[in-house]
């Protein structure tokens, strides 16, 4: 399961079976002991109780409830054995991920993250001084201190949005190339333009020309501030990273409360798992974000007390609706089977529509709560969710029930008013006796839940509204055939929600358990199928979750155990003996959470605790080129991320330059025709560049990529950053930017591997054509004999096409005036029709040089059109004659 999908989709898998386990055991012990107890030694003889509540001990009175407090303690028991197994193996999951290859290679699991630094250590030389003051004895280490960046996020943020903006401007016009609408698409001016203030105040422009100029400002705008980025000006966090894993690990754990000069240091997450906007966040700004945030959830917890007692008090029971409305109680009375079945199917199924919104409406108030890392947000709000639901949907939600019985005793006999209010505890344990019935049904419901999340039923009809109902863009199309990824957040806050309350309502209602483990033995196959085939994880965190989990699982045992006392305390003898037994239970938990902690959670988190030298010399052997890319990787993504192309449909093609007024580029790399000047110069014409993979036909219009039907599907776009950053990145699709090869600068590899997911799809990949070093020593038709020279704008050099720092959108070479032998073939060294078909195809891919940028296959290593023989071009004579298949060799 690790090697398929991720460690942390394999401690979801455990936790599950885990649960499943666990109430299947309880199932069989509460079933057999407390339902034959609660049903033959029930007080009400008369035959008017419900057979439900036949099932419960609320007319369970002295002795017999020592079977409860008894059954308490074997649930305890059980409990603690399957989490202290199930510990163990998680930590034996985590030893066996620090051993994987792919751990031992990453930069990460050797590189601290230092943070909250000082402002005369804020330098790489600064790093090192902290670290080798606490740790004298450590070896070299390399550092990188945080640059400031300024205000480029924000840039390459608009640009994204301006050029996304522009595709759907173009899907909507260009739907239907041959009928286009009569007049042209318009859009007001973005207030963050500079020029802003120049445009006519409320009128709009026209958006096609308007956003390609604006695109192409940013995208200086973007250059001028990576290169005038003051590599002086530093930020107050910065890694350092060493040659052994273990030294990295046992300085963290030696620091892991300290903090030297006032900086916190701590493993390095993976660089995709950084949170770079809270970064420079002093601790100040930190906890000042993170009391608004608990501000905001606490009133929304406030908020929502009202629904949940409204839930909890009528459609719960709809009796109680009858008490306050006489013509509702005529009509329940009338039709007790239809609102019986309302009663049962309303109220769970208005609380399953809440848990879909909530969990999205904390992780926005978690991304702004200044946590440093994505795993450790998400972490952060399985807490708070899992608190959220705990208190407003069973405390509040039963305590309201309790409530409004109280309220209603004392309306029909105000006399007895005080009477009533002493037996609160008699209430409440009557009212969760009652509510019992809702959770029965409400974790049969459940599994419906899971059905459809297996049948994928509301991405589906999104993308259908999407396909039938809009004009989606090349780009939307493509992330519609992604893989979704897994909210870990949301899944653990239910499974852990599941479980508290089946917990809390096994002593009072035993058929819980059996729904519950129904539910866990239903959801154990259908995720492991879902983790393994539909979705992938974001991020990895290495199995992080487990501890969150763990302390949540004590806590809802715990809770159970109050829920104990209270029936002891209430049915029990006059003497509460029952009720002292009980008492020793949570503080059993808590013993059991300590053990856990102190035993097990420094070996998860640590590789090693004491550095172990591998030389025993003590002198680590240096290698240069293992860590010389630290301040790249763990740098801002905003100062090597390749800004996006605009996406256009290949059946706009022809049509495309037709609605373009001015121009795209200037001087130079400008052209309209035969009869457009270059440079200014009236007596220097160039003509249309010609499509290097079809001979005599003009190129593409420059600054576009072309995506022809064929091509929209992500899993050719898998390995691209764009694209792989919201859906799994490198980690499952190909090879994680965060391995390093020891003894390489870099890697000659561009493509996802081919084992990289088992029974998904994959294409081969064309390795990285960027110098002639990086050439398989196959391809023997680029040597060139005494005599001769390497034509100019071969596609093995570095100058050939736009690059990623100069943007191909307004800045295409002159291909008619020079490099007229780019595509040239190599000199022979043998006799024509001896080579191989196998060695020339490398040598020329599909697609033209410029259209996109990033060399001979197109921006991103794709081809941007189908690349078809001279007898599939559509103004032959015989291509309506033959059949149009693409030729195989």
């Amino acid at each position: 399961m690790i090697a398929h999908a991720g460690m942390d989709a394999a401690i979801f898998l455990r936790f599950t079976i885990m649960c499943r386990n666990i109430f299947l055991a309880l199932g069989v012990v509460g079933c057999c002991i407390l339902l034959p107890i609660y049903y033959t030694l029930n007080s009400d003889k008369t035959g008017n109780q419900k057979w439900f509540m036949r099932l419960t001990p609320s007319n369970v009175n002295d002795q017999p409830i020592w079977a409860l407090v008894v059954t308490a303690y074997l649930f305890n028991v059980i409990i603690i054995g399957f989490l202290w197994w199930n510990y163990r193996r998680v930590l034996q999951l985590r030893r066996i991920y620090f051993e994987s290859k792919e751990y031992q290679q990453s930069l990460s699991a050797r590189t601290l993250m230092l943070n909250d630094l000082p402002k005369k250590y804020a330098n790489d030389e600064g790093i090192a001084r902290i670290i080798d003051d606490v740790i004298p004895h450590a070896s070299f280490a390399r550092t990188a201190a945080a640059r400031n960046v300024r205000d480029l996020p924000d840039l390459i943020q608009q640009h994204d949005h301006t050029v996304r903006k522009l595709e759907k401007v173009l899907a909507k016009y260009l739907k239907d190339p041959q009928n286009l609408p009569p007049a042209r698409p318009t859009c007001y001016p973005s207030k963050k333009d500079p020029s802003y203030s120049t445009y006519p105040k409320g009128q709009k422009v026209d958006a096609i020309e308007y956003l390609t100029q604006r695109i192409r400002e940013l995208e200086i705008e973007v250059k001028e501030a990576r290169a005038n980025i003051d590599k002086r000006s530093t930020l107050s966090y910065g890694f350092a990273s060493y040659d052994d894993i273990s030294e990295a690990h046992s300085i963290a754990y030696a620091l892991r409360k300290k903090k030297p000069q006032g900086a916190t240091i701590v493993l390095a997450p993976r660089p995709n798992d950084i949170i770079w906007d809270n970064m420079p966040l002093t601790p100040a700004n930190r906890s000042w974000r993170r009391i608004i945030i608990n501000f905001w959830i606490a009133i929304l917890t406030l908020v929502w007390v009202a629904p949940s007692a409204m839930i909890a008090i009528f459609l719960v029971n709809l009796s109680n609706l009858g008490l306050v409305w006489p013509a509702f109680q005529t009509q329940l009375s009338s039709n007790t089977g239809f609102w019986s079945i309302v009663q049962g199917v309303a109220s769970p199924g208005i609380l399953s529509l809440v848990y879909i919104v909530l969990p999205i409406i904390f992780r926005r108030l978690s991304i702004r709560a200044g946590d440093r890392t994505k795993t450790g947000r998400e972490r952060h709000v399985v807490g708070k969710l899992y608190a959220f639901f705990v208190f407003n949907n069973l405390i509040v939600f039963c305590l309201f029930s309790t409530i409004w019985n109280l309220v209603s005793s004392v309306a029909n006999d105000p006399k007895k008013a005080w009477d009533t209010l002493s037996n609160f505890g008699i209430t409440l344990f009557i009212s969760l006796c009652d509510i019992s019935s809702f959770w029965v049904t409400w974790l049969l419901q459940r599994n419906l839940g899971a059905a459809i999340d297996l049948a994928q039923l509301w991405t589906l009809i999104y993308s259908f509204f999407m396909r039938k109902f809009s004009s989606p863009t090349p780009r939307e199309m493509i992330e519609l055939t992604a893989p979704p990824s897994f909210d870990y957040a949301s899944y653990y806050n239910y499974f852990l929600f599941y479980s508290t309350v089946a917990l809390c309502f096994a002593g009072l209602q035993p058929l819980v358990l059996p729904a519950a483990a129904l539910y866990f033995a239903i959801d154990v196959w259908l995720k492991k199928y879902l983790l393994l085939y539909i979705f992938v994880t974001k991020t990895e965190s290495g199995g992080m979750f487990w501890r969150v989990l763990f302390n949540r699982f004590v806590f809802g045992t715990i809770l159970s155990n109050l829920v104990v006392f209270l029936t002891a305390w209430v049915h029990g003898d006059g003497v509460h003996e029952m009720a002292f037994a009980s008492i020793p239970l949570p503080f059993i938990m808590i013993i059991f959470k300590i053990y856990c902690s102190k035993t097990f959670d420094d070996k998860i988190h640590f590789y090693s605790t004491r550095n172990i030298q591998k030389h025993p010399e003590g002198v680590m052997q240096k290698d240069p080129l293992r860590s010389v890319g630290l301040a790249h990787r763990f740098g801002h993504p905003a100062l090597y991320k390749p800004l996006i192309t605009p996406m256009v449909h290949a059946k706009a093609q022809n049509i495309l330059a037709s609605i373009y007024k001015g121009r795209l580029s200037d001087g130079r790399d400008a052209y309209s025709g035969d009869t457009m000047s270059t440079s200014g110069y009236s007596d220097a014409y160039v003509m249309n560049p010609m499509n290097a993979g079809k001979p005599g036909k003009s190129a593409n219009l420059p600054g576009f990529e072309i995506v022809p039907e064929s091509r929209l599907d992500f899993e050719y776009y898998k390995t691209r950053a764009e694209f792989a950053l919201e859906h799994g990145g490198g980690n499952i699709f190909g090879r994680s930017d965060d391995i390093i090869r020891p003894g390489t600068p870099g890697s000659m590899w561009n493509g996802s591997e081919p084992t990289s997911r088992s029974g998904s799809p994959t294409i081969p990949s064309i390795p990285r054509m960027d110098s002639p070093s990086r050439l398989p020593s196959s391809d023997i038709g680029t040597t060139y004999p005494g005599g001769y020279s390497q034509p100019l704008g071969s596609p093995y050099t570095s100058e050939m096409g736009p690059g990623r720092s100069r943007s191909p959108l307004y800045s295409l070479g002159n291909d008619s005036g020079s490099n007229l032998v780019g595509n040239a073939a190599a000199m022979p060294i043998a006799a024509p029709g001896t080579r191989e078909r196998s060695q020339e195809r490398p040598l020329r891919a599909p697609g033209g040089v410029g259209m996109l940028g990033g060399g001979p296959r197109g921006y991103g290593g794709l081809p941007q059109e189908e690349d078809f023989g001279p007898e599939h071009d559509p103004m032959q004579y015989n291509y309506f004659r033959e059949a149009r298949t693409t030729r195989r060799y």
